[in-house]
C-alpha cells in the first residue's frame, strides 16, 4: 500500500512524525469527523444536506472543514449546477479508508459511554446506498 503523502501549505507543518498525531492534524477537531461520518455513512454530498447535521456545524466552521478536507484529499468537490455554481462533495478512497476508525470510534463510544446510540447490525460496515432505509439509525 503506498502512502499519498499530504503536501501542507508554508503555513502549515507536521507537528511530529508520530501517525496518531499527524491524523489529528487532520481529523482532530469535533467537526471534521463528523462531516466525514455524514458523508461515509449517510450519503450527504450537499453543503445543505452536511449543514443539517443534528450536531449543528455552524456554517462557517463547514466551509473551513470542507476546505481542509478538500485540500488533504480526504474529499473531492465537484460541480453539479452551473448557474448559480453549485458543488457536490465526494469522499475519495482515503476518506473511505476511514470507515474502521468512525466504526472503532462508535464501537468506543457505545462501550464507555451511556446513553449513545447502538447502530443497527452491519450499519457501520455497509456503504450507503441511496434509497434503502438504513433503519433510521442515527450516525454512530
Amino acid at each position: 500500500m503506498s502512502k499519498e503523502s499530504i503536501k501542507p501549505d508554508s503555513s502549515e507543518c507536521l507537528r511530529s512524525m508520530c501517525p496518531v498525531s499527524s491524523v489529528l492534524d487532520i481529523l482532530g477537531d469535533k467537526w471534521t469527523i463528523l462531516v466525514v461520518r455524514d458523508m461515509l455513512l449517510l450519503g450527504k454530498r450537499l453543503y445543505s444536506e452536511l449543514a443539517d447535521s443534528p450536531e449543528n456545524i455552524p456554517t462557517n466552521i463547514l466551509a473551513d472543514r470542507l476546505k481542509r478536507l478538500q485540500a488533504a484529499r480526504i474529499i473531492d468537490k465537484i460541480p453539479y449546477q452551473e448557474k448559480p455554481l453549485r458543488y457536490e462533495y465526494r469522499l475519495t478512497q482515503k476518506g473511505q479508508d476511514l470507515r474502521p476508525l468512525i466504526k472503532e470510534l462508535a464501537d468506543w463510544g457505545n462501550k464507555y459511554i451511556e446513553g449513545t446510540i447502538v447502530p443497527s447490525q452491519g450499519f457501520l460496515d455497509r456503504p450507503y446506498e441511496p434509497g434503502i432505509d438504513h433503519d433510521n439509525t442515527e450516525p454512530g
